[in-house]
């Protein structure tokens, strides 16, 4: 029965939180509304739930949804079956349980009051069990960890994003452009119904919080591609832009969540993230591999010698400042940033600009380790060739079988975001690689031959007990030279005599 399906869901709202027990009646007609019933037959009364175990609740809200959703198509209520119009009206049914935006943003205020770890973890919580976050997604996400020279790199192939399906992608096609909300990092997009070209948010709520002065909003990520994945964006529809009062909004943001750290994607396209068009931040409570590698050599700045300084070893370039004074960090990383933006090395090919365009910047990020304060400055550029029309510091053509995307701020800190093909292709590549068959014949596997050819001789026995690990491995090995083609300056003798000359030049 599809009342049993509304009983359930006021049930999981009652035992998660999202409904208060004051409001289950409330709940429950709001929830016949949308699917066109008048009657209910059960009791009222929170006393049943109370019996309820928490975490068998969430297990069983995919189905309950899933049932709600079929009993919708069936009666017509939902006009069209498919992922994408599925996703716009579950969310629909998750927002009969979530609280207006005043409401969250209070609790939020209250938790922290507690700590800030208080608040975090209210919001955090709040955000799955509205279904923004989709749990039931989220843990399909293939992860492991691969050892390299550099430490421990993070790999996962991201499976939380659905596919679209033929039918929507055609109504996408033939929809209205709208603009609104013009981003989908706006925070128009709080309560927004979707459309089939926009998601859903009706069940997302915003925090608002003020650093440098002006308002911003903190939200999840809905894929969390790491613990706590958290976003920090202007309230205004404005381009992301690296200068002093980037430094100044990070700092801003990590002392108000000192368990939390934040960075910076690029200002540039190819190294740049996705949205260049809204101004906005990415952290988390995570340690990335980068936080754990250590400085490799200590160099000070003239007129900075209270602020400690110096390179990390990493497969990308990168300078490490910390100390206890967040404007003195701040300072030299204004000299630091504009030293970089005008810097040109022929024999590094590092140029500052080409035909009036601007190839250098940074990606920045924050973090407070124990006493003091860390700031990361990672050296970029895209400039592009025509044996590199992607970029020259972007991974190059014999690695795009597996990662073509740009390295944005959670790759350069050693998180390999992979995409969802690589799940199956891996799996036929096993079965390829154990039976023998010819990999170059194989449409689909082919661009992975050259890869099996070189590091296939490496390994005595393959079986099929080792081939999966062979494989996890071999793609760590692959995502670290990614990070070594995203380098400015190489991990070799001639590359780090250059990053000496730039080190060398801010105290010129």
């Amino acid at each position: 029965m599809i009342q049993e399906n509304i009983r359930d869901l006021v049930t999981y709202g009652l035992v998660t939180g999202l409904v208060e027990p004051e409001d289950e009646i409330y709940t429950t007609n709001r929830l016949l509304e949308l699917l066109e019933l008048d009657e209910y037959p059960f009791d009222f009364g929170t006393e049943a739930a109370k019996s309820v175990k928490e975490a068998d609740i969430v297990a069983k809200l995919p189905e309950i949804l899933k049932e709600m959703m079929d009993y919708a198509v069936e009666k017509g209520i939902m006009k069209e079956d498919g992922i994408v119009y599925r996703d716009l009206f579950d969310t629909k049914i998750m927002s009969c349980l979530v609280g207006r935006p005043g409401e969250i943003i209070r609790k939020f205020r209250q938790e922290y009051e507690k700590s800030p770890e208080a608040a975090t973890d209210f919001f955090y919580k709040f955000s799955q069990d509205t279904d923004y976050i989709r749990r039931y997604r989220v843990c399909r996400d293939e992860k492991w960890i691969a050892p390299t020279k550099y430490g421990d790199l993070d790999i996962t192939i991201n499976l939380s994003k659905p596919e679209k399906d033929p039918k929507a992608i055609a109504a996408a096609k033939l929809a209205k452009q709208s603009g609104y909300p013009k981003c989908l990092l706006c925070v128009e997009n709080e309560g927004y119904a979707g459309r089939v070209n926009h998601p859903a948010r009706q069940n997302h709520r915003i925090m608002p919080i003020t650093i440098n002065d002006s308002r911003w909003g903190f939200q999840y990520s809905p894929y969390v591609y790491y613990n706590e994945h958290c976003i920090v964006f202007n309230s205004q529809h404005t381009p992301m832009k690296i200068e002093h009062n980037t430094f100044v909004k990070l700092f801003d943001f990590v002392k108000q969540f000192p368990h939390y750290i934040l960075g910076s994607n690029a200002d540039l396209p190819i190294v740049g993230g996705s949205i260049l068009s809204h101004d906005h931040f990415q952290g988390g409570r995570y340690e990335f591999p980068m936080a754990k590698a250590e400085v490799e050599r200590t160099f000070s700045v003239k007129g900075f010698e209270d602020v400690k300084a110096g390179i990390v070893n990493w497969p990308m370039s990168v300078i490490r400042i910390w100390g206890e004074d967040t404007d003195r960090l701040i300072a030299l990383a204004d000299v630091i940033l504009d030293a970089w933006r005008g810097y040109s090395d022929e024999a590094s090919f590092v140029f500052a600009k080409t035909d009036g365009e601007p190839h250098n910047t940074i990606t920045p990020i924050a973090r407070k380790r124990g006493d003091y304060y860390e700031l990361d400055l990672v050296l970029r550029n895209n400039i592009t060739t025509e044996e590199h029309p992607l970029g020259v510091f972007h991974p190059h053509a014999k690695l795009h079988h597996i990662k073509k995307e740009n390295i944005g701020l959670i790759e350069v800190m050693g998180l390999a975001v992979l995409p969802a093909r690589l799940k199956s292709e891996m799996a036929a590549l096993e079965e390829a690689i154990l039976t023998g068959a010819d990999i170059r014949a194989d449409e689909t596997l082919s661009k992975h031959a050259d890869w099996v050819e070189e590091f296939l001789p490496r390994y005595g026995e393959v079986n099929a007990q080792n081939i999966h690990s062979i494989i996890q491995k071999e793609i760590g090995l692959v995502f670290m030279e990614v990070l070594e083609d995203a380098g400015v300056y190489k991990r070799n003798a001639a590359g780090q005599a250059g990053f000496d000359r730039f080190v060398e030049s801010l105290n010129s």
